[in-house]
């Protein structure tokens, strides 16, 4: 059977999920524009349907912060079809603070293993809080890529999910003093789930590095970026054999400082995505010297990166929500954000603005994705369609 070429979200329905009360909401398949003043509830609209993809907020909220006030849980369900193939989905997602339960459902059926259910929509979201990821710290950009990697690459969140079990298993021996042989056992477990980390890591940014200075200087007007993995462990041969024994050895060379300080120093969890802005071609780092703009278009170029992994690696084109995408940028890099958004295969698209007048919104009213979108106000949690 072919791979569906996308999946629209066709109903979306809400309870007591952060200021909505209840909300049932019927969606068109090109999407809608959805326009309100701040804390109306637009970005929480879009933070649902995404958490359906992740199961957690894109903004890092607990999910106890998501239940509304003095409600006993939240309730998130959605019903997606791709309307070039018969295939529907019904994914429905629930939690409750007092018993800390989190209840999935996939068609009805409850999901046993919450990686079952991650990554089944393709969703990308574009937020103002993406800045983060570029002018933040090393764990921002990791946390990018492990998203990505998780939704997008087979094993990795598995990969992922031992390393990080590991890792803190291992920490918690170097602080209890543990002997050479304890930790031996730990190190053969980090080496194995981490060497799959950092090729699945360094195989994405080789691929996708050449995209990403292209993009970023589609967007910018002509201006210059790049973008390069620096791991802690980065053998000159990449293949899995070289990577685990250069991991081993970096773990053998800083065992001393190790005992010391009680942490783990080698691997994955002390690698960074560099992304570099090039004057002249001398490379200078956007977290430390990027402007607002420049900051906000490279966030820019690595969520459309994401949007074509998805495309990519899934066959069918993503869901795209756009939470107010042109925020902080002039007039010329929004039309040209615009145009990239035009251009590339995507399915549905969600998009929110503060007001009516904001910078083309009228242009992506009118058909600038491919057809017209609808036009909603969002208003204390209410939704007129």
């Amino acid at each position: 059977m072919n791979a569906p070429t996308a999946l629209v979200c066709r109903e979306l329905r809400l309870r007591t999920f952060r200021n909505f009360a209840e909300l049932e909401l019927s969606l068109p398949p090109s999407g809608a524009v959805i326009v309100g003043e701040n804390g109306s509830g637009k970005t929480n609209l879009l933070e649902a349907v995404h958490y359906l993809e992740i199961f957690r907020s894109f903004r890092g909220a607990a999910d106890e912060q998501l239940v509304r006030f003095d409600a006993e849980a939240f309730h998130v369900r959605g019903r997606f079809e791709d309307p070039a193939a018969a295939h529907t989905l019904e994914i429905t997602a629930a939690y409750e603070p007092r018993t800390r339960r989190k209840r999935v459902t996939l068609d009805g059926a409850p999901v046993e293993r919450l990686g079952d259910a991650i990554g089944r929509l393709g969703t990308v979201m574009f937020s103002p809080s993406d800045v983060n990821t570029v002018a933040g710290g090393p764990g921002e950009r990791r946390r990018f890529l492990d998203i990505v990697l998780s939704l997008n690459t087979r094993g990795y969140l598995d990969a992922l999910q031992r390393y990080r079990n590991v890792l803190r298993r291992r920490n918690a021996a170097l602080r209890d003093g543990s002997s050479g042989d304890v930790l031996a056992v730990w190190d053969d477990a980090l080496v194995e789930s981490g060497t799959h980390v950092i090729r699945a890591r360094t195989a994405w940014v080789h691929a996708y590095a050449p995209r990403f200075a292209t993009l970023y200087a589609m967007i910018s007007g002509g201006a210059q970026a790049n973008m390069t993995y620096d791991a802690d462990v980065a053998p000159e041969d990449g293949g899995d054999e070289h990577v685990a024994a250069a991991f081993a050895a970096r773990l053998r060379r800083v065992a001393a400082r190790e005992r010391e300080r009680g942490v783990t120093l080698a691997g994955p969890h002390r690698d960074d995505l560099r992304l570099y802005m090039l004057d002249e071609s001398v490379p200078a780092e956007l977290r430390q010297f990027g402007s607002g703009g420049q900051v906000r278009t490279a966030a820019i170029a690595l969520r459309l990166i994401e949007a074509e992994t998805v495309h990519r690696a899934r066959g069918f084109r993503p869901l795209l929500l756009l939470d107010d995408v042109f925020a902080e940028l002039d007039v010329p890099r929004s039309r040209r954000v615009l145009e990239l958004l035009r251009a590339q295969q995507h399915g549905q698209v969600l998009l929110t603005a503060p007001k009516d007048a904001d910078v083309l919104l009228d242009e992506v009213g009118d058909a600038a994705f491919g057809q017209p979108l609808a036009r909603w106000r969002i208003a204390a949690g209410r939704v007129a369609t």
